[in-house]
């Protein structure tokens, strides 16, 4: 759950010259002792706690749940977004589109998303909250991203199948994934757990994924397969 509570506003930069990545490194290595060891030990910390082997898990306000509750069922499906998204990225950038800055971005807020999860409102202190604030911004680029690609591409008359290549299949499938993300995120923000705003940004991811898909497979000059009731 660690990686739903740093907010990764510095690592966007990062992820985009290579120059701060070895800044970045550099800092690791200088500062490895200080922060995972004492003076004189050279350990590498480990990747496992064991502290959620009894089947809890802690929030970002240091509260102890079971690891089904309704907080960590919204985290899991957060993540596993953020993976579906990551490998359609990965076709999209082996075809050279455009958007790949788009999807980068949205990897990025969904961290920020998780981040927001995993501070449930009911036991968050004010400096809980200040870290974790989730604001309406990254709507509305989903929403001006939308309006641009729908601009280029021809109108929607039939029910579209997931497909029109890798890259746009890949999109479809990450759009399955969202819907359930934010079925999941419902009624935590119905409940006041969660900001009002995270619903709303998964909400409209989804329909953001559904036409970069169907943009993706224009611009690769692939057809998408259109419903047809099965005779």
């Amino acid at each position: 759950m660690a990686s739903f509570i740093i907010k990764p506003a510095h690592l966007r930069c990062v992820l985009r010259t290579g120059r701060l990545i070895n800044e970045l490194q550099t800092r690791i290595i200088l500062c490895s002792d200080r922060s995972y060891a004492t003076e004189g030990d050279n350990r590498v910390p480990k990747i496992y706690t064991k502290t959620g082997d009894k089947g809890f898990s802690s929030t970002f306000t240091g509260e102890r749940r079971a690891k089904e509750d309704h907080i960590f069922e919204a985290l899991g499906n957060t993540d596993e977004l953020s993976s579906a998204v990551g490998l359609a990225r990965e076709f999209c950038l082996d075809k050279g589109h455009t958007f790949i800055y788009q999807l980068d971005k949205i990897q990025c807020i969904l961290q920020d998303v998780g981040s927001n999860i995993a501070t449930p409102r009911s036991s968050a202190r004010e400096s809980h909250i200040k870290r974790t604030t989730f604001t309406a911004q990254p709507i509305t680029d989903l929403e001006t991203w939308i309006d641009n690609f729908t601009k280029e591409l021809p109108p929607l008359t039939n029910f579209i199948l997931p497909s029109g290549g890798k890259s746009s299949a890949a999109l479809h499938f990450a759009r399955t994934v969202c819907r359930r993300a934010e079925r999941s995120v419902a009624p935590i923000v119905r409940s006041g757990e969660a900001d009002p705003d995270v619903a709303k940004f998964l909400n409209r991811l989804s329909d953001y994924l559904f036409t970069v898909a169907r943009y993706a497979a224009m611009q690769e000059g692939n057809e998408e397969k259109i419903y047809k009731r099965p005779k």
